[in-house]
């Protein structure tokens, strides 16, 4: 689904016309697909205008009106960043800020002007040679800056800016076909009907509900999606919204891309104030609480965290063990309707402001409880996919077992396997769970690195894995 905004867009910069968008809603109704496909389907646009319009990087500020800041905002943050480097340059201060020499050098006037930075030593009058020296009022007033909010570290996008980047990069004008779909899960054991439903969820970006009995792949299928996702995006380091700093950019959620964009486009063309990374994979589990999923201020420093889901924009949010959270999951569930339903969600900040942001990500709802007695119906029909993941088949048992061997550099033995069936499986009534493999695999390593030897499956080896792994058997 392409959104009026980006239509819109499309509109002013004349890559459509409105009969175009017309015609093309018309065949979306009656073949589905997305507007945009639509409109390549027609013959309107061609796949690379399409491609090179969802994939834009966000153009370096040449002044100070383009950065969306304004001057004095620009020249305090720069006064906070150059009290820890002593002497400076322009170009020193470009790369700590991520703003143009020529745009800095409007700001470090504007400080000269008030005594707080002064010139050292300059034997030319090549600005960009100077050395700058932060002077004792300077000091003084970056001490009174920092008692306000200590962020000081690249300069903030505005929140439009964000917004737009997040509708150019959504989620849901990813392309993926089957090909991309099979090769990231050729490392799983996984059955072709399942992967057939698979494939279509991921390419819709709608939210997604696997459930089934533990231990059978939930998470790592969950994981798997992950890879599936295309290309990169841009994320800023920090927003600036309502006079405060939310910093977005995570290096725990977010691995950035060190390489040059597929477009070749100069580093110095693009706007430093964002980083470019993998699409973000967002997991969290039992320890999720309501509180992680609003702006986190930090008292001390005086500046807001943005929440999991919001560093999860444009990616993939994977809310495993769902329902064994803290809290009820309906309260999660509450919390999340509007933004499941409209794509938007609604921030707070602790001054009484609220504001919108994009809600673009494929969300996975990951449990082995049963969903009819976590949610209701009415939550249920905003999951579109609702997909079970079921114990193994004996042969798909069996692969596991010898992928994990391999792995493992361990012979697999096919007496050995069949024992381990008939005496431990059979006779005691035990369901395949996919996780089985690893773990008594896993024992007979444990086994052979005490006795110091060579790990090999032999029926007392596995005798001992299965004694030590099943309980009341």
């Amino acid at each position: 689904m392409m959104s009026r905004r980006v239509s819109q867009k499309m509109l002013n910069e004349q890559i459509v016309t409105k009969q175009q968008l017309r015609e093309a809603a018309s065949r979306q109704r009656l073949h589905g697909g997305r507007l945009g496909q639509n409109l390549v389907a027609l013959g309107y646009i061609s796949e690379d205008q399409l491609g090179t319009f969802f994939k834009r990087t966000p153009p370096a500020p040449e002044t100070v009106e383009d950065t969306g800041l304004n001057l004095q905002f620009i020249a305090d943050l720069a006064l906070k960043q150059i009290m820890s480097m002593g002497e400076f340059r322009l170009s020193d201060l470009s790369s700590s800020i991520g703003l143009s020499s020529a745009i800095l050098d409007e700001a470090i006037a504007l400080l000269r002007r008030e005594k707080m930075v002064e010139v050292r030593g300059a034997s030319q009058f090549v600005k960009s040679s100077f050395n700058f020296l932060v002077t004792e009022t300077g000091k003084k007033h970056a001490g009174e800056l920092m008692e306000i909010c200590r962020y000081a570290g690249p300069a903030p996008v505005i929140l439009e800016d964000y917004k737009e980047m997040v509708e150019n990069q959504s989620i849901r004008n990813i392309t993926i076909n089957n090909d991309v779909v099979e090769a990231a899960f050729s490392q799983i054991v996984i059955s072709d009907h399942l992967l057939r439903r698979l494939g279509p969820a991921i390419s819709s970006g709608a939210p997604m509900f696997i459930y089934g009995p533990p231990g059978n792949g939930k998470t790592t299928i969950a994981e798997t999606i992950g890879q599936v996702l295309p290309e990169t995006v841009f994320v800023p380091h920090a927003l600036y919204v309502g006079g405060q700093i939310v910093t977005v950019f995570d290096p725990v959620n977010h691995i950035p891309v060190t390489d040059l964009p597929d477009d070749d486009t100069a580093i110095d063309a693009i706007d430093q104030r964002w980083v470019r990374i993998r699409r973000p994979i967002v997991m969290t589990g039992g320890e999720l609480t309501l509180r992680m999923l609003d702006l986190e201020f930090n008292t001390i420093a005086k500046f807001y965290e943005a929440p999991l889901q919001m560093k999860a924009n444009n990616g993939l949010f994977i809310l495993d063990d769902f329902g064994r959270q803290k809290m009820d999951p309906q309260n999660l569930l509450n919390r999340w309707i509007i933004n499941l339903d409209r794509q938007i969600d609604f921030m707070s900040m602790h001054t009484g402001m609220k504001f919108e942001i994009p809600f673009d990500q494929l969300v996975i709802f990951a449990t082995n409880l049963d969903p009819k007695t976590l949610v209701d119906e009415a939550f249920l029909r905003r999951i579109r996919y609702k997909i079970k993941i079921e114990h193994p088949t004996e042969a798909e048992f069996r692969e596991i077992f010898e992928r994990v061997c391999r792995m493992n550099a361990i012979a697999f033995r096919h007496d050995v396997y069949e024992y381990l069936i008939e005496h431990w499986y059979r006779r005691h009534n035990i369901a395949f769970n996919a996780c089985h493999a690893r773990d008594l695999i896993d024992h007979v390593i444990d086994l052979a690195r005490f006795f110091e030897e060579t790990p090999e499956l032999h029926r007392d080896t596995i005798d001992h894995a299965c004694e030590n792994y099943f309980v009341d058997v």
